[in-house]
């Protein structure tokens, strides 16, 4: 296997570094760009881009990187790719220029598609959660490792989670179709990690993601015994089409609440 026991705590002291160089700009003053897009950018961003770009290459020198902050690869040839680090600096931007904790640092190892182990990292609070499918799902407390699983079967109240910066009519539909369900509001790639330790249920989102976004926590809400899943049922794949946007999906701690749910 790839990935071995100090090969991942490599890759969780690099999402550790890039979360103090993250810190380091939060703390102070900064400023915000806007890329094409019209998404957000700041120096930590860039800061905890070139510490993860630089660290990987060092760990697995023959294991390309695909970087939100550097993303315009040949089209041809990362998909020639059948593994690589797959890698969103800062989740959450527009949550860390609302100064209000919710983004991480995402790392994820693909393989033949597959997001095969995740690393997620929450700078303010310190929070890192990691793990892949076969390997298990952990929430790293000082230097210990805590299992974590999903909530399966789900119970009443069943938890959505809702971004606090997307919300449409689509998701409202999935949230009206559960009846006293509890909606939280919870930012950046959190909502897979808390789902993975049971502490909501669903994650629906509609509307465009990037591959980075959901990569890491697909890993390790697969190894936690939950799912993401494309409106016809199918898991998330990645690096399988021209365009590094995903399409609609819903996050799921317990896989059987996708037969209550809108078509």
């Amino acid at each position: 296997m790839f990935m071995n026991d100090a090969l991942r705590e490599g890759v969780i002291a690099l999402a550790r570094a890039a979360a103090d160089d993250i810190l380091a700009v939060y703390d102070g003053d900064f400023a915000v760009q806007h890329k094409d897009d019209a998404s957000p950018l700041t120096a930590a961003d860039l800061a905890s881009h070139r510490r993860i770009v630089t660290g990987l290459s060092l760990l697995t020198p023959s294991v390309p990187v695909l970087s939100e902050e550097s993303k315009d690869l040949d089209i041809a040839a990362r998909r020639q790719w059948s593994r690589f680090w797959l890698v969103d600096p800062l989740d959450g931007t527009r949550e860390f220029v609302k100064r209000n904790g919710e983004f991480t640092v995402n790392i994820a190892l693909i393989e033949d598609g597959v997001a095969t182990f995740g690393v997620i990292q929450q700078p303010v609070t310190g929070g890192l959660w990691h793990g892949g499918p076969g390997r298990g799902a952990f929430r790293r407390e000082e230097d210990a490792d805590i299992a974590i699983r999903a909530r399966v079967p789900a119970a009443a109240p069943l938890r959505i989670a809702a971004s606090r910066s997307h919300r449409d009519a689509r998701t409202q539909a999935v949230i009206d179709a559960l009846p006293g369900a509890e909606v939280i509001g919870c930012g950046s790639s959190l909502k897979f990690c808390r789902i993975a330790e049971g502490g909501l249920d669903l994650y629906p989102r509609f509307g465009p993601t990037s591959e980075w976004d959901t990569a890491a926590g697909q890993a390790i809400l697969e190894a936690a015994g939950g799912a993401v899943l494309d409106p016809r049922g199918r898991p998330f794949r990645y690096n399988q089409r021209d365009t590094l946007l995903n399409g609609d999906f819903i996050a799921l701690g317990d896989a059987a609440l996708r037969g209550r749910l809108p078509a």
